[in-house]
Order: C-alpha cells, then sequence, then structure tokens
C-alpha cells in the first residue's frame, strides 16, 4: 500500500457540503496501524450512512509513519503546510507525539491519537487529544493482582521509550501503597539483541523475587517471551503480569509466541458487551478487507475499538463547528508560507473550535461512553486475564471504586479472599499452585546464615571446633530454634552457619557491625541473642521474637541489719504514719463532741478535755479505755475506730515480728537514680544496645564498663569498692536469670524490668522469608515446641538452690489501708453531721436569739460555744441512767411552795434547780417545778424551800460545766 491516500465522499446532488481535511498517520506497514486505518474508514462509513442529512464530510488523508518519529514529524509538517487539514489522527506510537504535537500547537490544529498511551504526553500542550485508557489507568488493577496474592516485592520490566518510561512513576506508587517493594527494574531497549535479552533474563533468575511485570511493545514483548521461555522462566514458581497494550494484543500473535506465554496473567480495558454498535460486524468488514501478509485476529481490539469511537467523535465535533462556522479553515498566510521557514506553518480558524468540540463530545461507542477527561479518556475497569490454550480466559473484574469483584454480571461483590478466583488460574508450568512470589536464587549458594555467639552462655549459642577436620559445629538453643523454625516452612530453604568472627579467630565486631554487614547483604540471615531495636529496624527485618526481651539489673547481696534505734518506726511507711496519728486525733475530737453534752467523763475543765481527746483514742490500741459511752453515735463510732486498731495494731505487729527475727538479703543498691547520684561504676555486655541504653539513663561514659565474659563481671561485682569494681551489672533477662541461677548466693535480680521486644532472626529489608519464619516461630510457639527445646538445654526455668533471695522486707503503706480509713472517716462524718443537725434543731430558738443579738461576730462565738458546753439534761432518761456520775435528786430535796411576796435568796442556803418538768415529774409524781427565774431574787415566782447541807450534796449543781 503507498504511503499517501486520500478518501474522501461526497453528498448525492447536494453542492453545500463542507469538508473537514483530517490528516492520518500511522505505522501503516505494521499490522496494528493497517488494521487502524480499516477502522477509521469503516468508522467514517457507518457514521455518514447513519447520518445522510450532515452537512459535513471527513476527508481523510492518510501518511505512513514508517515506525520512526521522524517520518512521522515530516508526514505531519506536510498536512499542516500543504494539505492544511483541520485535525490530525495518530501518532500510532508515544515515542511519535512530542515533535507532532508541537506542531499541532503552532498551527492550532488538535493531534488525535487512539494509540499513544503514554501517561507523560499529557498535560504538554492542550492541542493533544488521547482517545484512549492511558497506562496510568491501569497500575490499580495491577497492584490489586500483587496485593490479593500478597506478594511482597517485583520485579518491573520495561522497554527504553517514551510508551516504556510513562508508566513507571506511576506503577512504582501504586506497589509502594500496598506495602510492595520494586526490587529491580529492567530497561529492555527497543531494538534490544537477543543476547541482551538474554543477559537481563540471566540476571534476574539470579534474585529472589519470581513476580515479574513486564511493560513491553507488540515486537518486543514477543522476542523477550520467547527467549524467557527458552531459559527456563516460564516453568512452575514464576508469575508474570502484562500490561493492557500487551494483552490487547494476544490475538494478533503468533502461535508459538502464544504458546510461550502460557500462564502469563494480564490487565485489558473492559468493553461493555452492551455497546450500541456490533463489534462482529466490525471484524467481519475488517477481515473481509484483503490484508495480504497478515493474519486475522479472531477478536477486535480495544485499538480497533478506540479507532472506530475516535472517527465517529471526530465527525460529530465537524458537524457541530461546521453547521455554525462554515467559513474558511485557515487564515490567509500565503505570504509568511513563502519564507524559507520550515516551521512557519499556517493557523487553523477551525482547530480551537474543533478541539473545544471534541473535548465536550460524549456518546455511547463501541469501547463504552466516549467521555474524555482533561484530554484524555475517562478511566475504565479493567479485565484480569490469563493466557490458556491458543487465548485469553477472564479471571475477574478489577474497578476503580470496588477492586477486584466477581465475574458474574450485575454484581459488584467483593472478593473474600484469593481462593474465590486463584483456582481459576493456570499458572507457568501449567500448576494450580499459587506461586510464593520466591525462590532460593538458582546461582548454586545456599543462605549464608551468619551466628552471633556470646561466650559463657553455652546453653544458649556454643561454637566447636573440630581440630583435625578445622570443621566448626554449631549448637544451643538458638540453634536448635532455627533449626526447628527452618523445618517448619512449606518449603525448603538450604541454609549454611557461619561464625562472625575474624580470620583470627576473634570476634568480627559488635552487634550493630554483624546488622550492618546483613543490610549490605553480605549475610542472608542472622541469628543470635539480637534483639530488636528502633534503630536496628531501619537497616534490617526482624521475625517475631523466639525469646523474652527485657534488661534487668544484676546486684550483689548483703544481709538486712534491722537492729538500728528506729527500727520499730519501718514495718510503717511514713505516709501511713501520718495518716493514723491524724485518724486517731479526729476520732477522739468526734467522739468528745458526741459525748460532751450528754456524759459526765467527757466534761471538766479545758485542760481536761484537751488531755481526754488525746487520751481516749490512744487507750484504744490496748483496749485500756474506762470512759463509758452513753450516746449511740459514739458508740459507732468507736465500734468501727476499734476494728481500724485491731487490723492496724495486727499488722504492725506482724511486719516488725518478721524484721527482727528472720534474717533477709537485700540488694547493696536498689535504686538506678541513687547509682547515677552517687557516681557508681555499672557494666553491660560488650557490644550490646544496653550500653547505649545506660547512656539514656544518664550515666557517664566514664562510668559504663564492658564485659564479655560472665566470669569478669562477677568479680568486678564482688570487689566492692574498688576502683575497677561494679555497682550493678546490666543485661538481658535471659542472660541475667541464668546467671543468677548460678550465683544465688551472692548476686540478685532487682529493680524493674526495662521493655524491649526480645530475641528475633534477622533477614535483609523486604526479605520474602520474613513473613513465613515468624509464621512457624508462632507454630513452634503454639504447639509446645519452643518449650520442649527450652527444656532440653535447661533454659525453660533457671532455679535457684542458694539461701534464700528474697529481697528486703516492705514496708506498709497506705495503699493497703485506704479502704478502712475511708470507712471510719465516712462513719464518724456522718454521726456528727447528724449530731451537730439534731443539736442545731432542739436548740434552735436559743441559737436564732443568739445570732439576732446585737453584739459582735466573736462575742456571738462565744456564746455559742457556751451554750454548747452546757449539759444536756433534756436528753432521754435512758441516757442519764447510764452515766455512772448522775443522780436524780431526793424527793425531799425541793419544796415547791407558792408566795405572792418576793423571797431573796443571796444568803439563803438554797440549790437552785434548772431540771426540766419531764423528768422531776417522770421521778415524782407529787412533785411540780413551774418555770424558776434564773435572777437571784423571784418575784410573784415559785420559791425553794432551803436544804440542808448533807441533803444539798444529792442534788444537781446547775453550775456544773
Amino acid at each position: 500500500m503507498s504511503s499517501s491516500l486520500c478518501c474522501s465522499s461526497a453528498l448525492g446532488g447536494n453542492s453545500s457540503v463542507i469538508n473537514f481535511q483530517v490528516g492520518v498517520i500511522l505505522d501503516l506497514d505494521t499490522q496494528l496501524g493497517h488494521r487502524a486505518l480499516d477502522c477509521l474508514m469503516i468508522a467514517r462509513s457507518d457514521f455518514y450512512s447513519r447520518h445522510p442529512n450532515y452537512t459535513t464530510r471527513l476527508v481523510l488523508h492518510a501518511r505512513d509513519s514508517k515506525g520512526n518519529a521522524i517520518d512521522a514529524a515530516a508526514s505531519g509538517l506536510q498536512l499542516l503546510k500543504d494539505i492544511k487539514v483541520d485535525a490530525v489522527i495518530g501518532p500510532q506510537k508515544s515515542s511519535q507525539a512530542h515533535f507532532l504535537m508541537s506542531l499541532g500547537e503552532r498551527a492550532q490544529v488538535p493531534i488525535v491519537s487512539f494509540s499513544a498511551t503514554s501517561p507523560s504526553l499529557q498535560p504538554r500542550t492542550n492541542f493533544f487529544v488521547q482517545t484512549v485508557q492511558t497506562d496510568d489507568t491501569e497500575v490499580g488493577a495491577i497492584a490489586a493482582i500483587v496485593k490479593a496474592f500478597q506478594w511482597n516485592q517485583v520485579v518491573i520490566i520495561y522497554e527504553d521509550s517514551e510508551y516504556g518510561n510513562g508508566i513507571v512513576p506511576y506503577l512504582s506508587n501504586a506497589l509502594q501503597d500496598i506495602n510492595a517493594r520494586v526490587a529491580y527494574k529492567s530497561l529492555i531497549p527497543v531494538s534490544a539483541h537477543e543476547d541482551f535479552i538474554l543477559k537481563e533474563l540471566y540476571k534476574m533468575t539470579t534474585m529472589q523475587t519470581r513476580v515479574f511485570i513486564v511493560h513491553l511493545s507488540y515486537s518486543l514483548g514477543a522476542r523477550f517471551f520467547l527467549k524467557a521461555k527458552a531459559i527456563g522462566m516460564m516453568s512452575e514458581g514464576y508469575v508474570w503480569i502484562i500490561t493492557s497494550d500487551l494483552m490487547d494484543l494476544l490475538s494478533s500473535m503468533n502461535l508459538h509466541v502464544v504458546e510461550a506465554m502460557q500462564g502469563v496473567l494480564g490487565v485489558k480495558t473492559l468493553i461493555p458487551k452492551t455497546s450500541n454498535l456490533d463489534p462482529h460486524r466490525l471484524r467481519k468488514k475488517i477481515f473481509d478487507i484483503a490484508n495480504p501478509g497478515y493474519k486475522p485476529a479472531d477478536i477486535v481490539s480495544n485499538f480497533d475499538a478506540w479507532a472506530y469511537d475516535t472517527m465517529w467523535a471526530l465527525a460529530m465535533a465537524a458537524e457541530q463547528v461546521g453547521t455554525h462556522y462554515p467559513e474558511a479553515s485557515y487564515q490567509d498566510t500565503t505570504a509568511d508560507l513563502n519564507s524559507s521557514d520550515l516551521f512557519n506553518l499556517p493557523i487553523s480558524k477551525r482547530g480551537p473550535k474543533l478541539l473545544k468540540a471534541i473535548l465536550t463530545t460524549r456518546f455511547k461507542g463501541l469501547s463504552g461512553i466516549f467521555h474524555l477527561v482533561d484530554g484524555k479518556l475517562y478511566p475504565s475497569s479493567y479485565k484480569i486475564l490469563n493466557v490458556v490454550g491458543n487465548g485469553e480466559k477472564e479471571v475477574t473484574v478489577w474497578t476503580p471504586s470496588h477492586g477486584l469483584k466477581r465475574v458474574r454480571r450485575n454484581t459488584t461483590d467483593k472478593f473474600n479472599s484469593t481462593e474465590d478466583f486463584s483456582s481459576s488460574i493456570m499458572w507457568p508450568g501449567k500448576s494450580r499452585v499459587i506461586p510464593r512470589g520466591w525462590e532460593v536464587p538458582v546461582r548454586g549458594k545456599k543462605l549464608r546464615v551468619a551466628v552471633a555467639v556470646r561466650p559463657g552462655f553455652e546453653e544458649y549459642l556454643n561454637v566447636m571446633r573440630d581440630s583435625r577436620t578445622g570443621a566448626v559445629h554449631f549448637g544451643g538453643y538458638y540453634i536448635e530454634v532455627f533449626k526447628s523454625v527452618m523445618a517448619a516452612l512449606p518449603y525448603a530453604v538450604p541454609y549454611d552457619f557461619i561464625h562472625f568472627e575474624k580470620p583470627d579467630g576473634s570476634c568480627a565486631g559488635s552487634y550493630g557491625d554483624l546488622i550492618y554487614q546483613v543490610f549490605l547483604q553480605n549475610y542472608d540471615a542472622a541469628i543470635g541473642d539480637i534483639t530488636i531495636t528502633g534503630n536496628r529496624s531501619n537497616y534490617v527485618d526482624f521475625t517475631l521474637p523466639f525469646a523474652e526481651g527485657g534488661v534487668v539489673r544484676i546486684v550483689p547481696i548483703t544481709y538486712e541489719d534491722d537492729n538500728g534505734m528506729w527500727t520499730f518506726l519501718k514495718p510503717m511507711k511514713k505516709e501511713l504514719w501520718l495518716t493514723s496519728i491524724a485518724f486517731f486525733f479526729a476520732t477522739g475530737l468526734a467522739v468528745w463532741i458526741l459525748e460532751h453534752r450528754t456524759s459526765s467523763a467527757f466534761r471538766g475543765p479545758p485542760s481536761y478535755h484537751l488531755g481526754m481527746i488525746f487520751y481516749f483514742p490512744f487507750s484504744t490500741l490496748v483496749f485500756a479505755h474506762r470512759e463509758r459511752i452513753v450516746t449511740n453515735l459514739a458508740r459507732l463510732v468507736v465500734v468501727v475506730w476499734m476494728f481500724v486498731v485491731l487490723i492496724l495494731n495486727s499488722t504492725y505487729t506482724a511486719s516488725l515480728s518478721s524484721r527482727l527475727t528472720v534474717q533477709r538479703l537485700r540488694p547493696a543498691i536498689a535504686d538506678v537514680k541513687e547509682l547515677i547520684r552517687k557516681g557508681h561504676s555499672v557494666g553491660c555486655y560488650q557490644g550490646s544496645f544496653v550500653c547505649d541504653n545506660l547512656r539514656g539513663m544518664g550515666f557517664n561514659d566514664s562510668k559504663i564498663k564492658m564485659y564479655r565474659l560472665p566470669e569478669d563481671y562477677k568479680e568486678a561485682l564482688s570487689y566492692g569498692g574498688k576502683s575497677d569494681s561494679i555497682s550493678a551489672f546490666f543485661d538481658v533477662v535471659p542472660y541475667s536469670k541464668l546467671f543468677q541461677s548460678k550465683y544465688c548466693d551472692k548476686y540478685t535480680i532487682v529493680g524493674p524490668t526495662y521493655r524491649t521486644d526480645g530475641f528475633a532472626f534477622v533477614f535483609p529489608k523486604v526479605s520474602p522469608l520474613v513473613a513465613d519464619v515468624s509464621r512457624a516461630v508462632i507454630k513452634l510457639t503454639e504447639n509446645s515446641e519452643m518449650l520442649d527445646i527450652q527444656r532440653e538445654w535447661s533454659i525453660s526455668d533457671p532455679t535457684c538452690n542458694g539461701p534464700d533471695t528474697t529481697e528486703t522486707s516492705v514496708s506498709v503503706s497506705l495503699q493497703s489501708f485506704k479502704g478502712l480509713f475511708a470507712i471510719t472517716g465516712a462513719i464518724t462524718s456522718s454521726c456528727l453531721l447528724i449530731f451537730i443537725a439534731n443539736y442545731v434543731y432542739k436548740n434552735r430558738s436559743s441559737l436564732q436569739q443568739i445570732l439576732n443579738s446585737r453584739t459582735t461576730v466573736w462575742s456571738k462565738i462565744k456564746e455559742i460555744v457556751t451554750h454548747f458546753d452546757q449539759r444536756d439534761l433534756s436528753s432521754h432518761p435512758s441516757i442519764m441512767e447510764r452515766d455512772p456520775k448522775f443522780k436524780y435528786p431526793k424527793p425531799e430535796v425541793a419544796e415547791i411552795v407558792s408566795s405572792s411576796e418576793s423571797v431573796d435568796l443571796s444568803n439563803t442556803n438554797l440549790t437552785v434547780l434548772s431540771l426540766p418538768m419531764n423528768i422531776l415529774s417522770t421521778q415524782f409524781n407529787n412533785v411540780a417545778v413551774p418555770n424558776i427565774p434564773t435572777d437571784s431574787t423571784f418575784s410573784n415566782s415559785t420559791a425553794v424551800s432551803p436544804v440542808s447541807e448533807e441533803e444539798s450534796n444529792t442534788a444537781i449543781d446547775a453550775s456544773d460545766s
């Protein structure tokens, strides 16, 4: 076929037709370009057959770009300068679009491409339109596949072109969002030779990852998979995912290429089957046209559908513009075009209007809803396909809003797990087993496992070297755990233990150095007493811990000496002592208030009152109080208080007895702050993270001493006060317990346990083994196999056979008695409130009279106190009877006489009784006592007869205070 083709159609008998010149730039020597041109012509014919009354017609001017950017640019110049086209359809490749879109912007002619899918082409110019799903819309579907099968690292293979490079940033970001690491990016030149492809493939076989995402063009992709098949990379265990462009053209590939791609997964834009246009009719038209040298496709590709819809959209836009703007399409620039400037292009007048019409065109086409957003086709859903046999098999569907969903029609149900659709996938090698996404590299090397050995604790890890053969044998708890974990994996992983040491046999460095060597991938793993820390996790990945963590303090112990003069104060802490004394005084005051107005035992001069307040509660300690309690409220307070005293007394006696009779061990220094304050030296294991923690606690570097052998820091702890001694040794819990079990008569573990995350196995960052090894650790822990290994190496529960290592006796704290004090405080307060309320109610008249008086506040207070101090003889008679000091007057004490005359009592031996009427009437039915004035002279009132001195002693003195 020639490189230039002009196709037009005319309206029969209609001279008012408006022609729009449309350039078409495609690679006509390729099957995709040739078929695309056929689709464009069929689409133009179908459009005007359906719309015969339209007054516009598209005239196509086809040019062959011959597969390179220079010919595409030359064709564009010729179409814009000579033909003066109103629009250009093309180019076919993303790499050809750069220069052509610049020409379109200069001439203000829209460049419309249905096959340039690179997302990097937008938004370089407003005159470039992509009527195709760009590559960035499919990365979500690819990432969803990787996430569904929990593959944590992949290799991206892409070609070195605008088409290949455009997707990489979007794909990398999508994989990063699901925590999948891009282990390697393989860049394949477009014109790569077979040797280069083989070299890259062999390089990838040496890597652990087996998940490959391929973004190559049609011809390069076919050659690539043929070579992958040849070297055995299309076998079981491999995962291949191809992008939509390559998947869309699968039906056009030769059978031996399709055979090489068996088991490949791919994504492809979902074309609705409910389209208004019939793809089968389009397929019949395309393949009925004589296309010698090309293989007929079984199905219409997405590119065929996009080419078809592009022509319809352009024809609709032309009709809209031609109807409203039928004038000349270009400005008159004849003079300018005669200049020698090759790029001096005419300016289109229709171009901007046609561009605007295209961007706003919306219809239901062969590929679905044609709708442009920001100059690109609106993103749609994708099908997940599996290459099986001679074609493709639909596995599932991915939508931007719902993710992976079931293939059933009219449903948006999500998959609960990969089992819902993975059973229908045939993987490379015709396998039905889901690949785990990684393998031990085929370079013939085993996993290099570095072993960090700490001397002195052979139970945990030991190294023995055969003097005759030089072979190194590893043993101990850590080695057995690692072997059991690797044996529990669902697959075999060969490994070798390597002692982390220098050639001369000395230690190769600290734990940090070992971590860094794993980070550099000089080792594939590391085991030992390696604690998980935040800083280390920045360089390597840890499995779940297999041994307990934590840092504790080992200190020397001495015997307690409780023979000091203040030993009797130690059973209770200071706050408990102060609280108890406060409650003693408070209880005494409460009882005095409740009993003072009714009981003679709580009356007397002020000094007597104060003594009673202090004496009474303390006398309850030995139950030596003799004062009789006559009121029920006071009795309730005393009963509760005596219960508290009983508990306090018993606790104090028991604690003091224990201190004086039992000899106990105690740490020499029990507080870290005391160690820092007094400038004591402390120790840690050389190269351990514990030394850094000590610096963080506030210890000076000069006070931190490092040791490698248990015997060394045992001696340093034993020196006591010498310059090379230490007061405490900080170490991780497992080693501290084992050390204490050996020397429990001299050293003990004290203080809090500083939290750490325990010992774990170390692997390089994003190693695929981490997750499986962690699951194996959990499995061994749940089935008690880990405990069996501990018992085998006698570290399950280190015991001490020495003397009692109980720490110093603990003083009783206030916390233990808060409940008791709360109860007695609440009851005492309630009784006082009831008493005060009752007192105020009964004496409300007198109190009101005092408050209403015109005296000073201080005088009112004194009067209220004086009133309260008076004995309450109005109490119930039973209360008086319970008072041992209370005596009722005899019948002959008072003789009530009536007299109308005043009686002078100032010099008579009379006692005035202020007894209430009810008391006297109760005891003496024949005695009635009227109101007696308090003045010494009675006027028109009742007089009291004289009494003898002997009889007066039996009467109640009203002035008794």
